[in-house]
């Protein structure tokens, strides 16, 4: 194939903006799938994107239009999938950059824009949703024109559901973004920007070639673990596998590589030719650090092997999941999970056991503390099940991050007092638009650990659903905090414990138990609930047992017969309580429960 004949790009917008439909139009135009086959957000192929509206996984697909080849990559627009909008981004020349008309520039819009300049993408920014009755695609477009610098002739207008103005889209990417300029002739240098396992066919690799030809046949090997294998099968995405002889330089297509071992094939590496190998593999991506950590336990301890499996082939379909294996003292063995977000968390679980039939116990989320004891050594507790006795700490510190909210102006004033409740450290303001309906950015610096659980609801409730946010690591500060253990039947709950600030201990305790004793079902004895800091009760609860009505037979007599039942009754409750009683069963709802403030 020739490369001048080659176009590479991706859609990059923030949730919700339209990204999935117009996809779908451009699959229609080019006549990639017949129409009798096109459903909605044909390239969300999980159930659970298609049940939550939003795209979780960047998918490829080829699409022939006007003698051009071109090779879109579809990505997601929530905050915690941004790794794989960054994958995207490096096997691409050029991005749509997707406004939505009614809402214009979101936080997310600019997160991603800042990604694909700092790559040195060609951007075609567009304002979507123009047929909407409420649209406003004028000041969407002052709104791109200032971000992006560009001239507002630049800008395209579309509707991606009735598709007005997708062809233009298309012609203006053939116009617009340059073909990839590697080496046909060159060794092979093929970039994996994601993969999978199939359980027939082993390792599957997705990769945008670089430089040089991969046929069927011939011998391939991983730049990084040096582990050789023969191709089975080369092809491209029409959106489905579509077989081909080769796949040659500025060609995005998947190599199906035999491998059995899942570890041998990873994300960012370089595929490279056995015979004629390279010496200087491609760049590949930067780590991703994951911000927020959890354990998962298999609900029956013999399904351990199961569950690490699992997790393994979930690593190789999203590379920003990690785990690390993990004992503890009332769940057994099982692993700490690393994401990048509560979403992330709440997909991976979802995944789990909807692909792998697994059903696991998540600890309660937390962010990674780093932790200097007394003698100088230095460990980071990824949980409060990892935190030591408090006397033998020098100072913890934890991660804060930086955040960009945002909101209409006439929401700022209730938006800056919840960030400053959530310990926000305010930075500076910034004005979108000029005229009176115009939107502020708001920058503010605040621990990870705050915004982990309910910080986006809040949001959305503040700004009456306004507001959008992103944020991103900044450093680690000194933080006063401590781990508080929640009693469930006096037994301790590794599950439930958690990590709180000091002058926030006794009101999150007594929300803790509240929340318990609202989500625990009634068991036949009575439960006691406590929130214990340093072996200190500061708050608890009661849930009182069922209770059976011994005296409902009764119709008449001496109330004596009454109180003798009763009587028993307490007895019975009591031996049960001292011998029956055992570990309370606590259902996946009540761990998020307690979780919200």
């Amino acid at each position: 194939m020739e490369q001048n004949k080659i176009r590479n790009f991706c859609i990059i917008a923030h949730i919700d903006h339209g990204k999935s439909t117009l996809a779908d139009r451009f699959l229609e135009l080019t006549g990639t799938v017949e129409k009798r086959q096109m459903k909605d957000q044909l390239l969300d192929s999980m159930d659970l994107e298609r049940e939550r509206g939003i795209t979780i996984k960047l998918t490829p697909v080829r699409m022939d239009y006007k003698g051009q080849v071109l090779n879109l990559i579809d990505t997601p627009g929530h905050a915690d999938f941004g790794y794989e909008v960054s994958r995207s981004l490096a096997a691409v020349q050029g991005a749509i950059l997707l406004v939505d008309a009614t809402q214009g520039v979101q936080a997310q819009t600019l997160a991603n824009l800042h990604s694909a300049l700092a790559q040195n993408l060609t951007i075609i920014p567009v304002v979507n949703k123009i047929d909407l009755a409420n649209a406003d695609p004028e000041r969407s477009a002052r709104e791109i024109v200032e971000l992006v610098g560009c001239e507002e002739s630049d800008i395209l207008y579309a509707s991606a559901k009735t598709g007005v103005g997708v062809m233009e889209i298309l012609d203006a990417v053939v116009a617009r973004v340059p073909s990839p300029s590697g080496n046909p002739s060159g060794a092979l240098r093929a970039l994996i920007f994601d993969s999978l396992y199939d359980t027939y066919r082993g390792v599957v690799a997705y990769v945008c070639v670089v430089d040089g030809v991969i046929r069927k046949g011939d011998i391939m090997r991983p730049f990084a673990t040096g582990k050789q294998s023969e191709v089975l099968e080369v092809g491209t995405f029409s959106p489905k596998y579509t077989a081909r002889e080769s796949l040659g330089a500025g060609e995005t297509g998947y190599i199906v590589t035999g491998l059995k071992d899942i570890t041998a094939c990873r994300v960012g590496d370089t595929i490279t030719s056995a015979a004629n190998p390279t010496k200087e593999p491609l760049p590949g991506y930067k780590e991703v650090k994951p911000m927020v950590f959890a354990g998962f336990f298999p609900k029956n301890d013999g399904d351990i092997e199961r569950l690490r499996d699992a997790v393994e082939k979930l690593k190789m379909n999203d590379a920003a999941f990690s785990f690390t294996p993990e004992h503890s003292q009332a769940l057994g063995y099982g692993f700490r999970c690393g994401f990048l977000g509560l979403l992330h968390l709440d997909i991976i679980r979802e995944r789990l056991l909807r692909e792998y039939t697994m059903q696991v116990v998540v600890t309660v989320p937390s962010v990674g503390y780093h932790l200097t004891k007394n003698n100088g050594e230095t460990i980071v507790a990824h949980g409060a099940v990892a935190f030591p006795d408090p006397s033998f700490i020098r100072t913890i510190t934890e991660p804060w991050v930086r955040m960009d909210i945002i909101t209409p102006e006439e929401y700022v004033g209730g938006t800056m007092q919840m960030v400053q409740d959530f310990r926000g450290v305010y930075v500076q303001t910034e004005y979108l638009g000029s005229d009176s309906a115009r939107r502020v950015i708001l920058h503010y610096e605040l621990p990870l650990s705050q915004i982990l659980v309910d910080f986006y609801d809040r949001l959305k409730s503040v700004s009456q659903g306004y507001a959008s946010m992103n944020y991103e690591l900044l450093d680690y500060r000194v933080a006063n905090v401590r781990r508080m253990d929640i009693l469930v039947a006096e037994i301790p709950e590794e599950s439930l414990a958690t990590i709180v600030y000091e002058d926030e201990a006794q009101e999150v305790g007594r929300r803790i138990v509240t929340k318990l004793k609202e989500s625990l079902p009634k068991q036949w004895f009575d439960v006691k609930l406590q929130a214990t800091l340093g072996g200190k009760i500061v708050a608890s609860e009661r849930i009182s047992a069922f209770r059976k009505d011994v005296t409902g037979h009764l119709y008449g007599g001496d109330v004596t017969r009454k109180k003798k039942l009763l009587e028993k009754q307490k007895k019975g409750k009591k031996k049960m309580a001292s011998i029956g009683k055992g570990r309370v069963d606590i259902p996946p709802e009540a761990y998020l429960a307690v979780l919200k403030r």
